[in-house]
């Protein structure tokens, strides 16, 4: 414990501010990253399927969720702009020192950003300007633009888990840089796979979830059905492939980075039959609290045996191991994670047992709660994932190079937090911004489709197909019989 206290101690004073500021930015930008990199995708799924079935719902779906994606990208140019400086203002050692070697991967972010938002620009433009086909031809390289960016992130994060590709001269700098080495890092792989699907997860269930509960307040026309049905689809097919990826991943960890996988699986002492803990607490002199302790798990998961040697945290200098509240921390997030993940598992499994069986969508209550829970979940499970790769890696900042102390800027501590509450200020401000033009725009579709229900002038923006009339309502209101665009009970989401 004293050791503990000298350490906290020494620490620079900016040091505090300077983490809880990127970390709340962080937090904030990430929540975005779902939609960002995945719904391009489910979008022109849904387009396709327009095309091809000549289904005018699923055309006015794509349109909508373009206008959505548009909405979050410029809510991610604030968010990410303001991530961008503060890697130099609040980690001039780190950029100073390392960015000749691992800021390749923040360049080819910024291509894919700025292509990005050529693409979404043509891509909106061209509803009811191009040719069909054309227009979903032109929209083809948007969801390759948006893992390109997820590509540069990744390889810079990975770098600073598993650095490779320089050599040091005598004063410690980096030289003889070999670029290909410094993005294709031994983590590149699983960080890279594991985030991109865990993306397509979360957006597909972030998506599904507003149908969901649409579903629940009595709206089960073709609109809910098809706005549930093909986002949700996607995300099932991707859970248990991210499950697999997040126990690969893991594994990986415990290979590169030993004290990391220590501090997510809160092992103390390094030796073989390790036991497993579902949450507890970790405390300095190496004992355990609460949770569930299940004996030789952890050896058997890391190496699928109970001879398997697990490394502790006792087996580096206290100096290059996370805090016993650190540990704590990754491990909760790690164990919260895999939680969310096996219950999502089960969700989709529900989903294709009744798909197979009877071909067609579930009709239990308690599986769209459960759907319109499993959007907020994963979102959870994208931060504690952020929160266990980050936090497990301290007090590294490059893993076994520059501490985050080393790394941090020498502007004042109290300059800091006035920054921190501004910038919580501005993100409150952007982020209920955001919410209130989603509103605003759920609005006027409700009132679009409740006017095209009752006959309304033809000429209303929304009372077509984004590529033509749609199909006649009969008399009465009855959604046609083909399931196209009719009217819903309440109003659309």
């Amino acid at each position: 414990m004293h050791t503990t206290v000298h350490l906290l101690a020494d620490a620079p004073a900016q040091l505090l501010p300077a983490r809880e500021l990127m970390a709340f930015t962080l937090a904030s930008h990430i929540i975005l990253v779902p939609m960002g990199v995945a719904l391009p995708l489910i979008t022109l799924v849904m387009h396709y399927r327009g095309l091809r079935h000549d289904d005018p719902t699923a055309l006015l779906l794509a349109r909508r969720w373009s206008a959505v994606m548009a909405v979050q990208f410029a809510v991610g140019i604030v968010t990410g702009t303001v991530l961008s400086f503060e890697f130099g203002l609040l980690w001039p050692g780190l950029m100073g020192r390392w960015g000749d070697v691992f800021g390749i991967g923040f360049g080819v972010e910024a291509w894919a950003f700025f292509l990005e938002a050529v693409l979404i620009a043509i891509y909106l433009y061209g509803w009811r300007r191009l040719k069909p086909r054309t227009h979903f031809l032109l929209g083809l390289p948007l969801p390759a633009v948006a893992l390109m960016g997820a590509f540069g992130i990744l390889a810079a994060n990975s770098w600073m888990n598993t650095p490779q590709g320089f050599s040091l001269d005598p004063e410690g700098n980096p030289v003889d840089v070999n670029i290909w080495k410094a993005i294709f890092t031994p983590m590149f792989g699983p960080q890279y796979w594991h985030f991109v699907v865990g993306m397509l997860l979360t957006a597909g269930y972030v998506v599904a979830g507003v149908y969901a509960v649409g579903w629940l307040r009595g709206r089960r026309d073709h609109y809910h059905r098809l706005g549930f049905a093909v986002p949700f689809t996607l995300a099932a097919v991707a859970t248990p492939v991210q499950f697999m990826l997040g126990d690969s991943i893991a594994r990986s960890v415990f290979h590169k980075q030993p004290v990391k996988f220590a501090a997510l699986e809160i092992v103390w002492e390094t030796g073989t039959h390790v036991p497993e803990y579902m949450f507890g607490r970790l405390h300095p002199d190496g004992s355990v609290s609460g949770g569930i302790k299940i004996p030789q798990l952890d050896s058997i998961l890391a190496g699928f045996s109970p001879d398997t040697k697990v490394i502790g945290l006792s087996s580096v200098p206290e100096s290059d191991r996370p805090t016993a509240t650190q540990a704590t921390i990754a491990h909760w997030a790690f164990d919260l994670m895999v939680v969310i993940g096996s219950v999502l598992v089960l969700l989709a499994l529900w989903y294709a047992l009744v798909w197979f069986r009877h071909r067609r969508l579930p009709g239990s209550p308690w599986f769209y709660r459960g759907a319109a829970c499993a959007g907020v979940a994963s979102v959870l499970a994208v931060e504690c994932g952020w929160v266990a790769t980050e936090v497990g890696r301290q007090p590294w900042i490059v893993y076994q190079n520059m501490r985050v102390a080393e790394a941090v800027t020498a502007t004042r501590s109290t300059s800091l937090w006035i920054m921190f509450g501004l910038v919580v200020v501005v993100y409150v401000f952007v982020f209920g911004s955001f919410l209130a033009v989603l509103l605003k725009m759920r609005t006027g579709w409700r009132l679009a489709d409740a006017q095209q229900a009752a006959g309304g002038a033809a000429g209303a923006p929304e009372t077509d197909t984004p590529y033509g009339p749609r199909p006649p309502v009969p008399a009465g209101g009855a959604p046609p019989a083909d399931g196209g665009a009719g009217p819903s009970e309440g109003g659309r989401s």
